[in-house]
């Protein structure tokens, strides 16, 4: 079996972004700029005053303090958006507002606060101010300037950098579409819920997980339902994946007697990379690629189908979106309680991660650790990682954690 680190870098090895689309600018949010963009414009296009003030030459306020100010005369009021009509000589100031051009002959910008606020004459009571509050042309960026390269994710500052320099419409690597196949003869769909409260069949929750999580990764979601445990229903359901970009199935891929989606992908003509890694929950997974789709098949239980998912296949979106950090931030946490492991395998266990008063970063357990507790992912926030040489860990040791509530992925120098 391979472990954790060498499944991550062949799932992710040969995946790139996807082609770019144009998208208007205010779609384009979460996604991955394709293009590097240029600034068409110097921002701020003008000198302009930092503040609400007056605009003065700072040698004629070098000698004002509160108790001998300097008096000035009022030439005129400039608004953010007009322009000064005069210039400014000495003794003289212009009464201005924040964004507005600084007027020739200024060279700062005094605060309201330290005037009397006068309209025809000013008194200037302090020398703080002189040489300051003027925001240079261009102290933003310069025409030509790469302001946002490509490869960069899109956020809302990212947003207001494009629209200032015109970019009403981006190049965006596209969403990828991710076919979601479940298995298994004993699971339904909420439409036949009344199956599973009369205790028949189980509600198929994993692709109800894998929806949720397709689109929280960033990719658009293509459920191709849940499938019986029989060959042709799997191949007629698995050519509907064509035309998407990724393949993702649960259950079917351990060593069951009707666990057929290796073998209907094999006939099919796919290409199978590896099925087993050393860890726990989710030791059974799959990768290949079908028809130059990748694959990755999740094992059934739904704890093992929501860590694989984290582990492996939110990495692959992400690269598919064009971002170049793919995996959770991880942190190195104090153990609130001990953790005892069975099997010498990298065990990801759900925990919450908490800081406490004392700035420490401590973990506990969300409870029992078996793969179908499916509440045991409701609860937690990170993903608690327990390496295979580390059979017990006390009260006070550390671990590292996955936090999987902080979308600011991940120092790649981290090794699972």
């Amino acid at each position: 079996m391979l472990t954790v680190h060498e499944a991550v870098a062949r799932v992710v090895a040969d995946v790139r972004p996807l082609a770019p689309e144009r998208v208007p600018l205010l779609d384009a949010l979460g996604r991955v700029l394709a293009d590097p963009i240029v600034a068409s414009l110097t921002l701020p296009p003008w000198d302009n005053s930092a503040m609400d003030g007056y605009a003065v030459r700072a040698a004629d306020i070098a000698q004002a303090t509160e108790s001998l100010p300097v008096s000035l005369r009022v030439l005129e009021t400039v608004a953010a958006g007009q322009a000064p009509s005069v210039a400014v000589g000495p003794g003289e100031a212009i009464r201005i507002m924040t964004g507005a051009p600084i007027p020739a002959g200024a060279d700062s910008v005094v605060r309201v606060e330290d005037t009397d606020g006068g309209i025809a004459r000013v008194a200037i009571r302090s020398t703080r101010d002189a040489g300051r509050n003027v925001r240079p042309r261009g102290e933003d960026l310069r025409a030509g300037d790469v302001v946002l390269s490509a490869g960069t994710p899109v956020g809302p500052g990212q947003v207001g950098v494009l629209a200032s320099v015109g970019a009403a419409v981006v190049q965006v690597h596209r969403r990828p579409r991710v076919a979601i196949l479940g298995s298994g003869d004993e699971l339904v769909d909420l439409d036949r819920f009344h199956e599973a409260l009369a205790g028949r069949r189980i509600v198929s929750s994993n692709n109800y997980s894998l929806h949720a999580l397709i689109r929280s990764a960033g990719g658009e979601p293509v459920n191709l339902g849940v499938v019986r445990d029989e060959r042709d229903a799997m191949r007629d359901a698995l050519t509907r994946s064509a035309g998407c970009d990724l393949l993702v199935t649960t259950a079917g891929v351990s060593v069951g007697e009707f666990d057929y989606t290796r073998d209907v992908l094999a006939a099919l003509g796919a290409e199978m990379k590896f099925w087993k890694v050393r860890m726990r929950p989710g030791a059974p997974l799959g990768f290949g690629a079908l028809g130059g789709m990748p694959w990755v098949g999740l094992p059934g239980n739904p704890v093992s189908t929501m860590v694989t998912f984290e582990l492996f296949v939110r990495p692959v979106i992400r690269r598919m979106l064009g971002h170049t950090s793919l995996f959770r931030r991880p942190v190195r946490v104090v153990m609130a309680e001990p953790v005892k492991i069975g099997a010498p395998l990298t065990h990801f266990l759900r925990a919450v991660v908490e800081p406490g008063e004392d700035g420490v970063t401590r973990a506990r357990l969300t409870g029992p650790q078996g793969s179908g507790i499916l509440t045991s992912m409701s609860l937690a926030n990170a993903l608690l990682v327990v390496p295979e040489d580390r059979p017990r860990t006390a009260v006070g040791e550390t671990l590292h954690a996955l936090l999987l509530t902080d979308d600011a992925t991940t120092s790649r120098q981290f090794t699972l």
